[in-house]
């Protein structure tokens, strides 16, 4: 007696090649997520130096226009000059653990724009490195006149 199979019925299983693609583009697929969430965590951590090195610009930019200037006073007063504002370098003011300190430099630079009216530029910059070893800057600047 012959036992005929009916196709139709007959179940086969994946091929070896057909797992092996199936493993290797769910395996793309996992690496594709993880390398994301480390980007986006790169990113993050990115921003946050940038805002802290942005705020440390900021409070010496505030030091530059808090500082009196006033040469219609007897006798005249100048504190705003490049020499009262020296080279800082400190921490930035980022989340951390045990000693991993960001460290950024703030340099401040005060110039003459016009005499007649007085008006003088300040600018402030501030560089700092991240972890991928590359120097940063931001800097912001603005004009001031003398004291009313």
């Amino acid at each position: 007696m012959r036992i005929q199979r009916n196709k139709s019925t007959d179940c086969g299983g994946f091929t070896l090649m057909e797992s092996i693609i199936a493993s290797s583009i769910a395996a793309m697929m996992f690496g594709g997520i993880v390398y994301g969430y480390i980007q986006s965590g790169r990113n993050a951590e990115w921003s946050a130096y940038s805002f802290a090195a942005q705020s440390m610009a900021m409070q010496r930019l505030e030091q530059t226009r808090a500082c009196k200037w006033d040469p219609e006073s007897t006798p005249s007063v100048d504190e705003l000059i490049s020499s009262n504002f020296p080279t800082v370098v400190s921490i930035l003011d980022v989340p951390m653990s045990g000693s991993n300190y960001i460290y950024a430099t703030n340099f401040t630079t005060i110039s003459t724009i016009s005499t007649a009216p007085q008006l003088r530029m300040i600018k402030v910059e501030s560089v700092w490195g991240f972890i991928n070893g590359r120097l940063y800057t931001n800097s912001i600047a603005t004009c001031r006149a003398p004291d009313a």
